[in-house]
């Protein structure tokens, strides 16, 4: 999910032409109502997101029972290093900054992915 329609359609076409099902949301609290009913193998987040931040969001997902082994990956602008640890003292699984390549975003969704599985 992506604040940016523009960067949402990008990772969800290239997500869909390599054979994952997508489901996008608009910000934070979209995708927080609606992953219980989707309960997907991984999340894609931006940390800057009207309403409900990615910061925040991850945070939820992980503090939520049944979220909590969601993996989660942060697609942002933020690439410092404060911000990496921040994240990884969430418990986000990647850190992709952008511009970020397609080819390397479906590289750690599927390797997401198939640790979600097993």
């Amino acid at each position: 999910m992506d604040d940016d329609e523009v960067i949402r359609q990008l990772i969800a076409v290239n997500l869909n032409l390599e054979g994952f099902e997508v489901v996008t949301a608009t910000d934070g609290q979209d995708c927080l109502d609606r992953v219980l009913d989707v309960m997907p193998d991984v999340i894609t987040l931006d940390v800057m997101m009207p309403f409900l931040d990615g910061w925040t969001t991850a945070q939820r997902l992980r503090m939520g029972e049944a979220t909590s082994h969601i993996k989660v990956v942060l697609i942002t602008a933020r690439a410092q290093d404060d911000d990496k640890v921040r994240g990884r003292g969430i418990g986000v699984d990647a850190y992709l900054t952008k511009p970020f390549d397609p080819a390397e975003l479906i590289q750690v969704v599927r390797d997401l992915a198939a640790r979600s599985r097993s």
